[in-house]
């Protein structure tokens, strides 16, 4: 298939540039896989739409400040890094690291040797590179504790303005415990204790899921035949007691609901022989029109990017054509877009 049949127009207006007022009053559009029918609604009345006995799983990865501002040595000139995670893997477990993966900003420029100066005496220098990535040694191992003081709140490029003060918590899902992601798992930002004791009250199971957002899920494709794109690893963590619970699901043909596009990634990822298999891993998987669901039923996510990897696997969930014109009906109704916007429930 082509990365342009997954084009659709949208107008800028409708990008979402800040949340919802509140947390968890964003419009909710419901959509039917089988026969395609359409409701209009409001995130806070999800639980109206589930069934009792179906499984709920959220991914609980925290978003790090990510992104960190340094100053070439050489021309003064301002780079803006975005750490991946340490270069030496493992992003589940960090307490602080001196070499880090990052992705930089004029990237060509940012070659092999070049030094920059970070806020608090920190001094770094790219070390190496490969395709988007590059591998960057800081003068000291530094960790969490130093990014929430220097670092900023790593909003997508589309947002166009800085972080502000309140993006540390509206950007930051209300459960998020595992930091590791330099994106956030945003389908997650609607939900508020509230609303987590209401789904819980209609007879839902909840379970949790880790995986760190990174390469794998904001990416852009960039060649014309998505086959042969290439799909960055990202970790991910299941708990024994959420394999045992996704399985027993399965058995007694109870519906598995993955809260947004990294918990179903994770739970098709996980997948082998029949069942849920628990423990940490990394994945690549790329899902597309064709692809055949092991795990998951039913999905909660935002509005995502033309010809995004994430339009792609909502299109393989419910149909590229049913996706492209629900889309265009969101646009028509005035839905806001992408991280910050609003929510569809395809069922």
């Amino acid at each position: 298939m082509r990365t342009d049949d997954f084009n659709f127009d949208l107008p800028e207006a409708q990008i979402a540039q800040y949340p919802a007022e509140r947390r968890g009053e964003s419009r909710l559009f419901v959509l039917d896989r089988d026969g395609g029918g359409r409701t209009h609604s409001s995130v806070k009345d999800l639980a109206s739409f589930l069934e009792p006995g179906t499984l709920m799983v959220f991914n609980d990865s925290k978003v790090r400040k990510a992104r960190l501002y340094g100053t070439a040595a050489d021309t003064g000139a301002q780079v803006e890094f975005l750490l991946l995670g340490p270069a030496s893997g493992g992003a589940g477990v960090l307490t602080s690291t001196a070499t880090w993966v990052a992705m930089a900003s004029k990237a060509r420029r940012q070659r092999i040797g070049r030094a920059y100066s970070f806020p608090g005496g920190l001094e770094g220098r790219i070390i190496g590179e490969k395709d988007d990535e590059k591998v960057i040694e800081f003068s000291r191992p530094i960790g969490d504790d130093y990014l929430d003081v220097a670092g900023h709140i790593p909003l997508p490029p589309y947002i166009k303005r800085g972080d502000e003060g309140s993006d540390s918590e509206r950007y930051q899902t209300v459960y998020a415990r595992s930091t590791g992601s330099s994106a956030c798992p945003t389908a997650g930002l609607h939900f508020t204790r509230p609303i987590l004791d209401s789904i819980a009250a209609a007879g839902v199971d909840i379970e949790w899921v880790t995986l760190h957002v990174g390469l794998g899920t904001f990416l852009p494709v960039r060649v014309e035949q998505i086959e042969r794109h290439k799909m960055h690893e990202e970790w991910y963590s299941v708990p024994e007691k959420t394999a045992a619970a996704v399985n027993e699901a399965k058995r007694e043909g109870r519906k598995v609901f993955a809260v947004g596009t990294t918990s179903l990634r994770t739970l098709e990822s996980a997948w082998a022989e029949g069942g849920l298999r628990a423990g940490a891993a990394s994945t690549s998987i790329f899902i597309y029109p064709g692809y055949r669901f092991k795990v998951v039923d039913q999905l909660f996510t935002n509005f995502h990017t033309p010809m995004s990897t994430l339009l792609m696997l909502v299109s393989a969930f419910a149909g590229r054509e049913t996706i492209l014109d629900a889309y265009a009906e969101a646009v028509r109704e005035g839905y806001r877009f992408f991280s910050y916007g609003d929510a569809m429930l395809i069922r």
